[in-house]
């Protein structure tokens, strides 16, 4: 379980009944679609679903846009998001004009970073699949973002994402742990992926993992770890290096920073950071926050750094931002033990053997 201080692991604690009693509801519920008492849609076309257990970052979008750079060079490809924390409701197609703020930052990132797939939102998955076929008529993949625990629609692919540090099976319900699904549910996933491991994963701490989560017959597992990539500014897109000698405002709102400000403290002099709620939507006062604590930094060599999901949602201060030394920090998923040929194939075979 996450707990992030001694405070808040006492608060959650003291909660447990209710974690109890939201087990016990996700299970009868569970219950209900297994014996198929409450219905779940099959589409007449490859859907991949990729989600977790829990609450929190575990590299949904990471996962989903690599799946959507693999496969859209082959296939007319789709994604549906819910759009959190979006100013819109219901089923959303993104387009030309749209923004963060209509169809939430992981989908206008996937919009932006994959301009030639249909990126659409929607907060009912079962609704959003026949309109997104019905505006894209020629879609023939979706990939489901965040969607494991909804299980109106069966997806034909289940990839299920755990954090290396907080694994599902170490987790309790919520509001006590951060579980909000049953930890049996891991059962209905073709592949699970332990992400955000250490690049020097052993493969002894592998073993133990494994023996840990132990994978069904026909259960595939992987490890992955996040690649960073090299800076670009905010604006007009100029590479650089993050240096050394370099001291670094970092700038996120995001779930789980800690991997990203561990990478920063290893690779700068000294850093200062400025952490907001994940999908924080920024405003000018925050503007004007960054701006006056990143002037306070003495050092002449400095850089404003933030994540590719926050950029999103500050590109519309493209005026203000500019003239700033404000660069994006872009990440990847990097497959551990030379296991993504064995992960393109899985996904490939499911596509071309789908309805056979």
């Amino acid at each position: 379980m996450n707990f992030n201080n001694f405070f808040l692991r006492s608060f959650r604690i003291l909660l447990f009944p209710f974690a109890l009693l939201y087990g016990i509801v996700l299970k009868v519920r569970n219950y209900l679609y297994d014996r198929e008492v409450l219905k779940s849609t099959q589409f007449n076309l490859p859907i991949i679903s990729v989600g977790n257990l829990s609450v929190g970052g575990t590299g949904k979008s990471p996962m989903v846009d690599y799946l959507a750079g693999m496969l859209k060079s082959q296939y007319k490809l789709g994604t549906i998001s819910r759009g959190y924390k979006r100013r819109t409701k219901g089923y959303l197609l993104a387009g030309n004009e749209t923004t963060a703020v209509e169809i939430g930052d992981e989908p206008m990132q996937f919009h932006l970073r994959h301009p030639e797939i249909a990126v659409a939102v929607g907060e009912e998955r079962i609704v959003a699949v026949p309109q997104l076929l019905y505006d894209r008529p020629e879609t023939q993949v979706i990939i489901l973002d965040d969607a494991f625990q909804h299980r109106a629609i069966t997806p034909g692919f289940n990839i299920l994402l755990t954090d290396c540090n907080n694994l599902y099976t170490r987790d309790f319900y919520l509001p006590t742990g951060d579980l909000r699904d049953n930890i049996s549910s891991a059962r209905r996933a073709d592949i699970i992926i332990v992400t955000k491991c250490d690049p020097a994963l052993t493969e002894n701490q592998r073993d133990e993992m494994i023996k840990e989560i132990d994978p069904l017959p026909g259960q595939h597992l992987f490890f992955s770890s996040i690649s960073y990539g090299r800076l670009y500014h905010i604006i007009h897109q100029s590479p650089r290096e993050l240096m050394k000698d370099v001291e670094v405002l970092l700038v996120c709102g995001i779930a789980n920073p800690a991997p990203l400000t561990a990478y920063i403290e290893e690779n700068t002099s000294s850093y200062d950071a400025m952490f907001f709620s994940d999908h924080h939507i920024f405003s000018y006062d925050d503007l004007n926050e960054i701006r006056k604590r990143f002037d306070s930094i003495e050092l002449q060599d400095k850089l404003i750094v933030t994540t590719e999901k926050d950029a999103v949602r500050l590109v519309k201060y493209r005026q203000e931002l500019r003239d700033l030394p404000f660069y994006v920090l872009p990440i990847s998923v990097k497959f551990l033990f030379n296991a993504e040929h064995e992960f393109r194939l899985l996904i490939s075979n499911f596509i071309k053997n789908f309805g056979k």
